[in-house]
């Protein structure tokens, strides 16, 4: 192998297990596995589970069509992230990985045994084809994600190299290490870009076995995987077979929990899981109902405002429109009191800008000081809140006040601009269930003389839309990692804002956020990461973008007894994938 002639031989980092993004590994080289997993599991048994609507291709990687639930179960990356880190990964397909103190390249010489599903080798020359591919044909979020990489190539068939352009994104070296590898010489003669149920090769540790479209998918273990014995698997993938069986409506897929059509549960409605997880097979202990604590960022589930709707483009409309909203009223009467409010775009963690930006955060604030709104160095953002009784008559004149400075005011009871137009939207789902939650602030609006409407959709039509921005008003989220980066681009960034498929929803083209963002993915260290993140979020606060709704710290699940798992638990994840079914 010709070494890179920036680095003579005494130059050449030296190969390593893994990677960290801030700090030390925890593992060390000679690990044998994750400390959340049970190298003497089990193998074997037949697990059910769920999958919600539908699906139609096999193919994840494009914007085309739904995929089938747990198709990445298929896959290898080049790295497996650890879950007990806040961002660390250890070798899968490459056993030694080589990267300079600048980060301006990444090289990794893949396992010797690493193979396809069909026997095929994985070599250097599958890892750059599936960039290429993702770059140029797979969804737009890729060809932001892996801007920074500048090159790619192959020193040898088992060894290749990535070369940065973006020499300050520390990030890229762990995300590039992330991506599903695919097999060249499965997809070089076929349309990567159109929505497929032809059963794709990989080199993961199950493959499809058979499947009913829309209807159902069935995984089976690969025996003759070649990656079993790896220290980050050691432990895990102990199912023999996981099913995956389809429902379109949410009552009827817990219904048929209960009765025993699928094996495990994980639950997102609070109403549910307080009166819907009764009867016999809970009584007698055949199904177990458990509240698991976790340390992930809850980031922020919200009302999400399309700021490329003329009605929602002003910063006092969108602040107004959160005083419908009553989370109290609503989290004691329809919740049982489970959540807890939402103020931070990184709940849950230490990012979160909880309060006054500190001397630190302020060096970082201070270039953009004239393009952000004043409360973001003066005061704590805290979404509107009541005692929780259902009157907000108080609430509702701040509203009309804040609509009335943006030139909105009620005509006969009717919200009117002075052009004559009246403030109407629709508010678009995908879940039923969340009428009960939607409807109380239509009602909220209306008092205002505004006219929302709730639409419901179908999955299929309702991803679509989400990826042409055809919408007014959704409810989504902004899920976040302990180790925020090159997804921050992909959420708030204005190079995504006009980006088909991006999961930029809010149409945000801000010149500070942009500021910010770039700061976030070039921050050195983990105490100025945090603090830019917090910069971050203070002035997506104070833009008023969504109206925040609440989050949970822990996974509500339910499973029947016939499951074993390890002692201990990942701290970043559920770690269901450690489980092993009883002999």
């Amino acid at each position: 192998m010709t070494l890179p002639s920036a680095y003579a031989a005494s130059e050449m980092p030296a190969a390593s297990h893994g990677i960290a993004m801030h700090g030390d590994l925890k593992y060390p080289p000679d690990f044998t596995h994750f400390d959340y997993s049970n190298p003497e599991a089990p193998k074997g048994g037949d697990v059910r589970l769920s999958g919600f609507g539908t699906f139609d291709s096999f193919n994840p990687f494009i914007i085309k069509g739904t995929e089938a639930s747990g198709i990445g179960m298929i896959y290898d990356s080049l790295t497996e992230k650890s879950q007990d880190e806040p961002f660390s990964e250890y070798g899968r397909l490459a056993k030694a990985i080589y990267l300079p103190e600048d980060r301006s390249w990444i090289e990794f010489e893949l396992q010797d045994n690493a193979r396809f599903s069909d026997g095929e080798p994985v070599q250097a020359d599958d890892v750059i084809y599936t960039f290429k591919l993702l770059r140029e044909q797979g969804a737009p979020f890729y060809r932001a994600y892996y801007a920074g990489i500048s090159d790619i190539k192959a020193l040898s068939p088992t060894r290749v190299r990535f070369e940065f352009g973006e020499t300050d994104n520390k990030e890229l070296p762990l995300i590039v290490g992330e991506v599903p590898i695919l097999p060249k010489h499965y997809w070089e003669n076929r349309d990567f870009t159109k929505p497929s149920l032809d059963i794709p090769i990989g080199s993961g540790p199950y493959v499809v076995e058979s499947f009913d479209a829309g209807r159902s998918v069935t995984y089976k273990r690969n025996p003759d995987y070649w990656g079993q014995d790896l220290p980050v698997n050691h432990g895990r993938f102990n199912f023999d077979r996981i099913t995956y069986d389809y429902y379109r409506d949410t009552t009827v897929a817990l219904e048929a929990f209960k009765a025993g059509e699928y094996d495990f549960r994980q639950e997102y409605t609070s109403k549910d899981w307080a009166t819907g997880y009764t009867g016999a097979p809970f009584d007698d202990g055949r199904i177990i109902k458990k509240s698991v604590h976790n340390e992930n960022p809850a980031g922020m589930q919200a009302f999400i405002m399309n700021t490329r709707r003329p009605m929602f483009s002003n910063t006092r409309v969108r602040e107004a429109l959160a005083y419908a909203f009553d989370f109290e009223w609503t989290n004691q009467n329809l919740f049982y009191s489970a959540y807890t409010r939402s103020n931070s775009f990184f709940s849950n963690s230490e990012m979160a800008a909880t309060a006054l930006p500190t001397p630190e955060e302020l060096e970082i604030l201070e270039p953009i000081r004239d393009q952000v709104p004043p409360q973001v160095f003066t005061e704590v953002y805290k979404a509107p809140s009541t005692n929780g009784d259902g009157q907000i008559r108080g609430q509702l004149r701040t509203a009309l006040r804040l609509l009335k400075e943006a030139g909105w005011e009620l005509d006969n009871g009717v919200l009117k601009n002075k052009q004559g137009d009246t403030f109407d939207f629709e508010i678009l789902l995908v879940q039923k269930g969340f009428e009960r939650v939607v409807a109380p602030m239509i009602r909220n609006l209306e008092r205002m003389g505004i006219t929302a409407r709730i639409r419901i959709v179908d999955v299929s039509q309702y991803i679509n839309r989400l990826r042409q921005f055809d919408f007014d008003m959704i409810v989504s989220g902004f899920g976040q990692s302990n180790s925020p980066g090159n997804e921050q681009r992909e959420y708030w960034h204005s190079s995504t804002a006009d980006q088909v498929g991006s999961r930029n929803y809010i149409g945000i083209k801000n010149p500070a956020i942009d500021y910010l963002v770039e700061q976030i993915i070039q921050a050195p260290d983990r105490e100025q990461l945090v603090l830019r993140c917090r910069a971050l979020d203070r002035v997506l606060q104070w833009n008023h973008y969504v109206i925040p709704q609440y989050h949970l710290s822990a996974y509500r699940i339910a499973y029947w007894d016939k499951f074993a798992m390890p002692e201990r638990s990942p701290l970043y994840d559920l770690g269901f994938d450690t489980w092993w079914i009883k002999p």
